[in-house]
Parts: structure tokens; sequence; C-alpha cells
């Protein structure tokens, strides 16, 4: 039996239970540099709950129930405090990046600023000058100064707010990788069910301790790494994702110092690791006791889960710890994901997959990792057109029902209504349709693809994802870059490659890399390709939670914003953007 059965029905009134019956216990843990012992803050359930009493004093002080705060950290345990504290005054959190140097950055936070209505943004010290600069800067109107809460209000103020299951206690914002971002309303019964989910499909109890270097206003970050292990009385062990991709290896460290169990970090870092930890480094560490990796928020590649097995075998890492997982906001978090199995892997005909159909070949095709059986939804996989239901072994949109699928989308009604209320063709209701290309096969899901990003060619569909893998094996220079792939109507479709060069090479040797790409892409895909442009490490634009925004790189493309180390596009597609820069000119 797994400690999620104890749960009680809201996030305030679990969090006050634990500090009641095991307060002592230490609930989380800031390590600040895992290379350096001795560097540990830490907090008992008893702290935890006297810090949030303390903020949510200060807090309903101020402001009506029900008003939305903005919080503005990356990871620590101030913006734990911070969360809960929100949640003891009766107000909905919503965590988001703190305003970045980069203009695109500072524009998201402010969009969503204006969208949530804020009342106030909390913060930590040191993050607060820069926050209320930007504030004022962006004429904000916010109601009191941004803040840091630490020491503030007193726990003899304090009164519990009343709170049932169906309140709001977060917005959590969509990372945009297709679109604006979206408040997702999270329910307390959401956060509260998903995290019984995770403890019974991971098969964790509360001697397990989560941990990770995730940024708290991921949804991975706060719910996966902090929410769900408090409320199933675990521990959690947090590091600052700076950290983490400095040097790969202290996440690892940390994990082995810090007796964690569940760390879940996104597809790319576990291939980071793969990349950057060396054989001696492995040779060091002891990972036997990492019972999970969970391996979600992107798509899962079967070589990677492969790779990192192989890499860190010499520390003791288990190939069947590795848990490939699925999951979205909108579904609060967790959707499907299994441990304690080798992974499951299935190789499919390309040319059936993008007939929507699926056939198992031996050797050559797209390998789909398998993600469990989403054992706490209704799942449906249906034609996105027709609204049929689709049998197994056939591909269509990925539809949920469930106590983990959120209420809606923050003051979008008519797109709530569209998205977390579908109905099938035979009219049953309900349902969250995800946007994920996927299918059911021997009792495994497994995704394909996203339908807005994926694009039809010349009558095929195509998959953006499956062309920037291969293009990351053309070159090693490739090869720890990231790339978008979209297509264009130039007027007929065409194929644009965006990626980004390691060390900056010469034109030549530029010329010689973009020739593979277009053979390469041709080679496994048989299409043409009409641009390709390489670019500086760091440039194509990703969310915060490391998804990369192809719609946003295909509208910088086509403005010409995109500073280029080396540009390959056809007539067609020059044509094309000199009128898309007139046309957004005039509109100006």
């Amino acid at each position: 039996m797994t400690v999620a059965k104890d749960l009680a029905e809201t996030v305030t009134a679990g969090l006050r239970a634990r500090a009641e019956h095991t307060g002592g216990r230490a609930a989380v843990l800031f390590v600040r540099d895992p290379g350096e012992p001795g560097r540990t803050e830490s907090l008992t359930y008893r702290q935890l709950d006297e810090q949030a009493r303390r903020i949510g004093s200060w807090l309903a002080a101020r402001f009506p129930q029900g008003e939305r705060i903005l919080l503005l950290d990356t990871t620590g345990i101030g913006m734990v405090t911070a969360f809960f504290g929100c949640l003891y005054a009766g107000m909905i959190a919503v965590p988001a990046p703190p305003p970045g140097r980069h203009r695109h950055q500072r524009d998201r936070v402010t969009a969503i600023a204006h969208d949530a209505g804020v009342a106030t943004a909390l913060t930590t010290g040191a993050q607060l000058p820069g926050v209320r600069q930007w504030a004022e800067a962006e004429r904000l109107g916010l109601r009191h100064p941004a803040v840091d809460p630490s020491g503030a209000g007193s726990t003899a103020d304090w009164r519990m707010p009343p709170t049932a299951p169906e309140t709001v206690a977060l917005l959590q914002y969509t990372s945009g990788s297709t679109s604006e971002p979206k408040g997702v309303m999270v329910t307390h019964r959401n956060l509260v069910y998903n995290a019984h989910l995770i403890g019974e499909q991971l098969e964790l109890t509360e001697r397990d301790r989560f941990g990770g270097w995730l940024p708290l206003y991921h949804d991975m970050g706060l719910i996966g790494q902090v929410i769900s292990p408090l409320l199933l009385g675990s521990a959690t062990v947090l590091m600052e994702p700076s950290a983490f991709v400095k040097r790969p290896h202290h996440w690892l460290r940390m994990i082995q110092e810090q007796h964690v169990a569940l760390s879940p970090a996104p597809n790319f870092a576990f291939d980071l690791c793969r990349r950057g930890v060396t054989g001696e480094q492995a040779a060091e560490l002891d990972l036997s006791g990492w019972k999970c990796a969970a391996n979600g928020s992107e798509p899962v590649h079967a070589p990677t889960l492969a790779a990192f097995a192989e890499r860190l075998a010499p520390a003791g890492f288990r190939a069947e710890s590795l848990a490939p997982c699925y999951g979205m906001a909108e579904a609060t978090l967790f959707v499907s994901g299994r441990r304690n199995r080798p992974a499951v892997v299935r190789r499919a005909a390309p040319a059936e997959l993008e007939r929507g159909e699926f056939q198992a070949v031996s050797r050559a095709g797209r390998a789909l990792v398998g993600l469990g059986g989403a054992a706490g939804f209704d799942i449906r996989i249906v034609d996105p057109e027709s609204g049929n239901v689709l049998p197994d072994g056939r591909i269509g949109e990925i539809w949920l029902r469930g106590a983990s699928v959120a209420a809606g989308y923050w003051r979008r009604t008519e797109l709530t209504e569209q998205v977390f209320r579908a109905s099938t063709a035979d009219g049953d209701g309900g349902y969250l349709r995800t946007g994920d290309a996927g299918m059911l096969f021997e009792g495994e899901l497994f995704i394909t693809g996203r339908y807005k990003e994926m694009f039809v060619f010349r009558g095929r569909n195509l998959f953006p994802q499956d062309l920037e893998h291969e293009v990351r094996r053309v070159h090693e220079n490739l090869a720890s870059g990231v790339g978008a792939v979209f297509s264009v109507a130039a007027p007929d479709e065409e194929i644009v490659v965006t990626h980004e060069i390691r060390a900056r090479r010469g034109e030549n040797e530029f010329g010689e890399i973009s020739d593979r790409i277009r053979i390469a892409l041709g080679r496994e895909f048989g299409v043409p390709v009409s641009g390709i442009v390489l670019l500086r490490p760091g440039t194509v634009r990703r969310t915060t939670s490391g998804k990369i925004q192809r719609l946003t790189m295909r509208e910088l493309f086509l403005g010409g914003e995109l500073d280029a180390l080396h540009e390959d596009i056809s007539p067609e597609l020059h044509t094309l953007r000199k009128a898309e820069r007139r046309t957004r000119k005039e509109l100006r």
C-alpha cells in the first residue's frame, strides 16, 4: 500500500495534517552547490507550515480571497513557502520565471501578469530590485509593490480560509510552444488526485525522497518536485537549474548524497548527461538508490534512454529505473508512466505512420516509446476531424477524462468549452483534447507528435520532431544544438530547417553541412528542403520547460529577424520573405 491513499481533500488540509502529525520531519531541502558539502538549507513540515501561515496572514490582511499572486523565482525554499503562503491566504498562485535580460522573456512574464490580473508579486531579496523595476517599466499597476515575503506576517493573525476541493489553487501558464501562453486553472482536487496518481503509478512511498533541478515555475518542477512529495508525506531536495546546466554531474551527485529516489527531467537533460558526464565522473557516483528517473515534458527518445543507462551503468544505475512519462499542464501534470521494467520500444513503418496507422517493423523505422497505460484517466484515441473513436493501433488525437483534468483556461470560456468539454461523435462527453497525436497498442500509450505542429507536405503528414532528430545526426557540431523545422507557403508548402551549430565555422564548412542536411532529409523522408538557416547556440526559441517554439521560429524567419551564421534558401523563399516584411511594415 502506498501513502497516496492517505491524502486529504485539499492541499492546505494535507500540509496542515503533515505538520501536526509529522512536524519534525524534513520537508524541503535546498542544496546550494552539490559540489560543496554542508551548503544545505532545510525546513521541517512544522517550519514550512509556520512560514506559510505568516505569509498567508500578510496576504490576507491586504487582499480579498481569490486574488492572483505572481511568484517570481526559479527555485529554493523561498519559492516553496511563498506558494503555500498563497494557498494559506485563499489566494491563487501564479508561478512565472523572473523577468530576464531578453525582451521576449520579459514580454512573456508581462503577458502572464496582465492576463492573470495579479495583485502583487512575491520574490526573493536578490531578485526584488529587478522585479520592481520591471513592474514599473511595464506599468503593471500592482495594488501592492513587489515584496520579499520572508519574515512577513504573524502566525497569531492567521486563519484558515474556506477552501474546497474545487477551489483554484494555481494558474499554471502553458509553455506556449504552439500558441500564446494560457493560464490553466488547477484546483486543489486536481493537485491531490495527481499526487495520488504519481505515488500509485510510480510505486513510491513516504520513505522515497523526491528532488531535482527543475525550476518551480514549471509544472514538473512545482507539482512533480514539491507539491506531490509533500502531500505524500515525503521530502523534496532542490538545487539551482543553472548548477545542472553548468555541471550536469552535480545533479547526479545531489541524487546520490541526498538519497533521492525520484528525480524527473525532460529528455534533453538525460541526453546532456549522456554527453556531458565523463566516464571518470560516472565511476565516482553511486546511483543504485535512484529508483525512478522520470523522463517527460517533451518527446522521449529511445536512443537517449539506452545511451543514458549505458553511460551510468558503472555508477550502479539500473536501466529499469528509467520511467518514460507523459503529461501536460491541462491534466495537472502526470498522465502516464511506469518504472521497474525495461523500456517498451516499438518500431513503426514511417509511411504507415504518416497515414495514421501503425505497422510494426523489426529494424528500420521510427522508434516509439511506451508511456504506460494512463490508469488514472478515461482515455480515447479520436479522429480529430470526425470525432470517431479509433481502435488500438490507429493514430489520432489523445482525449482524456478524469479527476486530474484541470478546470479550464483562465478567463477563456469559449476555448475552455472547445478544449476541456469535448464530445466524441457518439455523444460521449467531458473530454480534454490534448492536441497530441498518439495511439494505444498492447495496453501502452505511444505519442507520435503534436497536431498543431504537424504539417502536411504534398499529401503526407510530417511531424517536425522526426526531421529535427535526423538533422542532429548529420554532423557532430549539430548534435548538441537545438533545431526547429517548419513549413511555409511560398505559395506551395516548403520545408525550412533552422538549427543551432556549435562553434563558428567558415562558409565552406557551413555550406557542406547544409548540403548534408538536405541529403539526409531527402534520403530518410523523401522530402526536399527549401531553406536552411544555421544559428548560434541559444538562438532557437524555447519555452521555460525547454519545448521548441516552432511557430515563433517560423514568424522570426518570415520577418527576416534571425541572426544567421549561414543561410541557404530558395528564390521562392526570398520572394516570400520580402513580401512578408513589406506587409508587416505597412501594418505598423
